[in-house]
């Protein structure tokens, strides 16, 4: 008799639920839900306002989705579910929150409703920069050692600057709230009913590592002396590593799931991490793109290296025995969504209608047809700021070139070849301080949709790419991870390694560079990064000027 795992993704505006056969490694079916609430970057559900730079969302959506998703997904499969033996799930991250003792979200207290802080902070929230910005100039001041590991800055997107905000702006959220957890790990305490925190998010959102822990209580001290017993008042120093079994999903939860009680339970993971071995990477030398709203660069590495603008260096961040190397990129179908919606005439719409296609096929069936260099522009891919590898959100989105004939596909082209010089930059990056990257693989929405922007990529890159079969990687991932907990005694794996080896699996088709495009596309990304370093690197602050005025 097969058995199966749940694999759990909560991406940025939904989440979705993946059934998978642990016998034939086949994806049996899934299911997805847009979260109740949304994204809240203008208000909160009672009308209070929110700043710029806010990105919120309500934790309760996070157990609503369940309800739907699992049952759906065990209707539509029709198995028995005493034979589903593990759950797994991914999270964005760095996506926290306050809770109480009891793992009560802030915000679901009356007093608390109308206060933005009490909320999750989601990933792209980064109205945390000045703490990020202090934070950074406080640890250069005092040596951090562990500075080192993230590249030299720490994001406004991660752990402790979001932290160190609520206590700034909301110390009455800060004083209230017994804990602070990543979205992942709460879910997790919601299944079990037990603490159990990840070694990834800990690892690359919140400067622990496997061998010295959190940076120490002075340096907590220096930032504010009311953050100095930040891990042991707030957090937690039990750390758990990935594959490990948080524990077993409680009668309450199984009840309200349609699930059996009992089921193993595997910690939480990051959406994009969880995706490595769920596209078949298990050794150095092979970076996987996860490609959707955003782009996360993974790759694994034998040695400890420090690379300027990496967003992590992590011992077993993503499979045990390797260094795992993290980098991205802050916008990138954001940013084709931003021009689709906001840029896009008419006219283009009327024709899309007309061919009975979708707006973003019409406009790259029209730009495949342009070769590179042909329509003269040239794009920043900073339009949700840089994050690596420069780690500012402050900085944003350029494109230089356009005249009166400058048509949208010509645009949408030129905004696609700058996620990939921005993925060259990284690379290219890796490269000069001595992690090799010698192969690329692609997986997310991206890549199973549009053929161009992967030649593109390895055009820009000079290096063939090989996409996962899957269209659900994260959520194989989690599944994978689910197996593992439940251990191969129970009809699961004993290693993620393991797991990898039956269920991950790749296109037949390998996305290889067109010479005569790499030429061409070398010139162009030696221009952009003459932007890259002009508006980058403080030659010119022009972007941070604008912004400031915006704000002001």
């Amino acid at each position: 008799m097969s058995k199966y795992s749940i694999g759990i993704d909560y991406g940025t505006e939904s989440a979705r639920a993946l059934l998978v056969n642990l016998e034939t490694a086949e994806d049996i079916c899934n299911a997805v839900m847009a979260y109740p609430h949304g994204v809240m970057s203008e208000c909160l559900p009672d009308g209070t306002k929110l700043s710029n730079d806010w990105a919120l969302e309500h934790p309760d959506d996070y157990i609503e989705v369940l309800k739907t998703i699992i049952p759906s997904v065990i209707e539509k499969s029709g198995i028995d579910t005493k034979d589903v033996v593990g759950i797994g799930i991914d999270f964005t991250a760095c996506t926290i929150l306050p809770i109480k003792e009891d793992g009560t979200p802030l915000c679901d207290l009356d007093k608390f409703k109308s206060n933005p802080h009490s909320y999750v902070k989601l990933w792209k929230h980064h109205a945390a920069q000045p703490e990020a910005n202090k934070l950074n100039n406080i640890a250069d001041s005092r040596n951090e050692n562990f500075m080192s590991r993230y590249g030299g800055k720490i994001s406004s997107e991660w752990f402790v600057p979001k932290v160190w905000q609520v206590l700034d702006e909301a110390p009455e959220v800060y004083n209230e709230a017994d804990k602070f957890m990543e979205a992942a790990d709460w879910v997790i305490l919601k299944l079990t009913g037990k603490e159990k925190r990840n070694s990834c998010t800990a690892g690359y959102k919140a400067l622990w590592h496997k061998q010295n822990g959190y940076p120490s209580k002075e340096f907590f001290k220096a930032l504010d002396c009311r953050m100095e017993n930040l891990i042991d008042e707030k957090m937690s120093r039990d750390i758990y590593p990935l594959g490990t079994k948080a524990g077993e999903i409680t009668k309450n939860m199984a009840d309200m799931l349609g699930l059996i009680p009992g089921i193993a339970v595997a910690v939480a993971n990051v959406d994009a991490h969880v995706a490595v071995p769920a596209s078949g990477v298990t050794e150095s030398g092979k970076m996987v793109m996860v490609m959707g709203t955003s782009t996360c660069h993974l790759l694994l590495g034998d040695v400890e290296k420090n690379v300027p603008g990496m967003c992590g260096c992590v011992e077993d961040g993503i499979v045990p025995g390797y260094y795992g190397y993290e980098a991205g990129q802050s916008a990138v179908g954001d940013t084709f969504a931003w021009f689709v919606n906001n840029c896009i005439p008419e006219s283009y719409y009327k024709e899309a209608k007309e061919k009975d296609m979708n707006i973003h096929v019409l406009l790259t069936e029209k730009a495949a047809k342009l070769k590179p260099g042909e329509s003269g522009l040239l794009a920043l891919d900073w339009w949700n700021g840089n994050r690596s590898v420069l780690v500012d959100t402050d900085l944003t989105g350029l494109i230089m070139g356009m005249t009166l004939n400058t048509k949208p596909e010509e645009i949408y082209r030129a905004l696609i070849e700058a996620t990939a010089y921005g993925t060259n930059k990284i690379i290219e990056t890796f490269n000069e301080n001595g992690v090799k990257v010698e192969e690329l693989y692609a997986c997310g929405g991206l890549p199973q949709k549009n053929r161009m922007l992967m030649q593109i990529y390895s055009d820009v890159t000079g290096l063939s790419i090989k996409i996962a079969e899957s269209t659900q990687t994260p959520a194989l991932g989690s599944a994978m991870f689910g197996a593992v907990a439940a251990g191969k005694e129970n009809g699961g794996f004993d290693s993620i390694v393991e797991a990898a080896k039956v269920m991950a699996k790749l296109k037949d088709e390998v996305i290889k560079p067109i010479p005569k495009n790499h030429e061409i596309y070398k010139v162009l990304f030696q221009e952009y990064g003459k932007l890259h370093d002009y508006f980058g690197r403080s030659m010119n602050d022009v972007m941070k000027t604008l912004k400031k005025l915006k704000e002001n």
